[in-house]
């Protein structure tokens, strides 16, 4: 018998002074069951940088041909693709020809540079490509702010994000060393 997706339900209070972005969001996730807390949050992390009132959570892990998130305009074009992780160029070069713009967010720690230096002269190529690494113990604490039901307090200002609930505090900053391609 196959394991079923864990729900989750969050409620996101964004705050992002960088896009003058105001609003509050309350979002159903489901967690593949081969997926960690800390994964999830970086899901709920990138849907918080990119709010946005048609960002979408699609069927993600278990489906190849959707993103992460993504954002259609009204026509069924595909405006916004965000990626998690350290794909394959393939999967990345699919993205930015389905999409006016990909956002990737890498994350791992030490596996990213080796992924970007397997990867970076394929990538070049795509001017619709942004890749965002988020910093390893940022991400660790972010998992452990994960529960099954949860209010989240997130401000953005000067490329810094900061995420809270009543208990903790977790701050990170995405890091756009790796060149903008």
């Amino acid at each position: 018998m196959a394991l079923k997706a864990t729900i989750f339900k969050a409620t996101l209070h964004i705050a992002d002074m960088d896009r003058h972005y105001y609003a509050d969001h309350h979002l159903t996730v489901a967690r593949h069951p081969s997926e960690t807390d800390e994964r999830m949050m970086i899901r709920l992390l990138a849907f918080a940088l990119n709010a946005n009132d048609n960002l979408e959570f699609t069927k993600g892990l278990s489906t190849d041909d959707e993103p992460e998130l993504w954002q259609k305009s009204l026509t069924g074009d595909i405006e916004l693709w965000v990626e998690l992780g350290l794909p394959e160029e393939d999967r990345l070069r699919k993205a930015c020809n389905k999409a006016n713009q990909v956002i990737l967010y890498t994350y791992g720690g030490r596996a990213v540079p080796v992924w970007w230096d397997k990867h970076h002269n394929k990538l070049e190529r795509f001017s619709n490509l942004t890749i965002v690494d988020l910093p390893a113990e940022g991400t660790a604490a972010l998992a452990a702010l994960a529960e099954r039901s949860m209010t989240l307090q997130v401000s953005i200002q000067d490329g810094e994000v900061t995420i809270s609930n009543e208990q903790n505090l977790v701050n990170l900053t995405p890091d756009q060393r790796l060149p903008r391609i």
